[in-house]
């Protein structure tokens, strides 16, 4: 396992962290058809999306097919692109083993990575590859990390992405968790394999904020104004107001985005908001330009359990309810080097790595073996690493 920062071990964040928020009334659960645990998917239906055949797959003989699969030889070299804060890291270590997980990656295979977290926002990612999709030309990378909703699906009927090898991710079949097994956005996982997930909930810093936020509504207090800030994309900002009016997505009618866009205009009008954040909004409320904004699980998870300067930091699930989604590994068309991409895919598909991420980034892993890693090392572990690790596994964000 990687050092990591000395946390500020706070026992009433552990308190905190460890009791359940999330309303089981309106809860939108970790259960369903389809997408397994993960079912609910509800970006996909709210977007229009869910639900559609797919009209893609591989001519015969053609890539992406077995035939073609069979030809192929590992390169020296993959591109991997993530999103940041997302793979575990030691900072202790100035180089390649500063991401240990990827680092024993290299030195097993031989493989070299090159490893960048430019992936800011599902939309601006996918129109800046666009191009080089539709010219059928390699994009430069031969992993990338898109959240189910409109863009995977687009990629996939326009059959912009590889389909996967199945004989190539025995960890994958050997580990990977029902939830995460057979998605409704890609039957058989035909052309992805889940790399983390998490909730889209609100996070606010104590230091200026002195109630509970639970609701969007709170956050347009205008106590708060010219602080604030909401996710600039359809699949949180609109589906998180639907689920603040009590309205599943899932099911959402035309004339229910309206009641959701006419709620969100309340947050342009109401001079609260800072601005309208894709990923930078994680960089905000560390500089403290946000007190209150939507947030995702992990990321204010991370910064408070390592980094004590983000002591005041606090995450919540909506009273009503709670968006999940899910980030997929998947290799672009004209990939250099689809079979290191799959090996590397399949790697954190094993216990040990799905711990060592989990232990880092606390979204919830692809993998429930992991979970059984993270809890020996809590009971083994001592200290403040001790508060952490318990912490994580006793979170409902983390495992739910």
């Amino acid at each position: 396992m990687s050092d990591k920062p000395v946390p500020f071990g706070d026992p009433a964040w552990i308190r905190g962290m460890t009791r359940r928020r999330m309303s089981r009334r309106e809860l939108f659960r970790y259960a369903g058809a389809g997408a397994g645990a993960l079912g609910l998917s509800s970006i996909l239906a709210a977007c229009g999306v869910g639900g559609e055949e797919q009209t893609t797959g591989p001519t015969p003989g053609g890539e992406g097919s077995a035939d073609w699969w069979a030809q192929q030889q590992a390169g020296d070299f993959i591109n991997f692109t993530n999103w940041p804060a997302y793979i575990d890291r030691d900072f202790s270590i100035d180089g390649p083993g500063s991401r240990p997980s990827l680092f024993e990656f290299i030195q097993a295979t031989g493989i070299d990575v090159t490893y960048r977290a430019d992936i800011n926002s599902n939309e601006e990612f996918y129109a800046a590859i666009r191009p080089a999709l539709e010219a059928g030309q390699d994009t430069g990378h031969d992993i990338i990390v898109i959240t189910n909703g409109q863009e995977l699906t687009e990629m996939i009927q326009l059959g912009y992405l590889i389909e996967l090898d199945p004989t190539r991710r025995p960890n994958f079949d050997a580990n990977v968790g029902p939830a995460f097994k057979d998605p409704v956005y890609d039957p058989g996982n035909k052309y992805t394999m889940a790399w983390q997930s998490g909730m889209t909930g609100i996070a606010y810093n104590t230091k200026f904020v002195d109630e509970e936020i639970t609701t969007l509504e709170q956050m347009l207090n205008p106590k708060y104004a010219g602080h604030g800030g909401m996710f600039n994309n359809t699949a949180d900002a609109q589906n998180l107001a639907m689920v603040e009016l009590g309205i599943n997505p899932e099911t959402s009618t035309p004339d229910d985005w309206q009641q959701a866009a006419d709620f969100l205009q309340r947050f342009n009008d109401s001079g609260v908001l800072r601005g309208w954040f894709d990923q930078a909004y994680l960089t905000a409320i560390e500089n403290e330009d946000l007190w209150v904004t939507t947030a995702w699980s992990g990321d204010i998870i991370n910064d408070k359990l390592y980094f004590p300067e983000y002591a005041s930091f606090q995450f919540t699930a909506l009273d009503s309810g709670a968006i999940v989604w899910v980030d997929n590994c998947c290799i672009p068309n004209k990939a250099a080097n689809p079979v290191g991409a799959m090996m590397l895919m399949d790697w954190y598909y094993d216990p040990t790595y799905a711990a060592m991420l989990t232990e880092w980034n606390a979204y919830v892993s692809p993998v429930p073996a992991g979970g059984e890693i993270v809890q020996a090392d809590a009971d083994a572990a001592k200290g403040a690493n001790k508060e952490v690790l318990e912490t994580i596994v006793n979170s409902p964000f983390v495992f739910p």
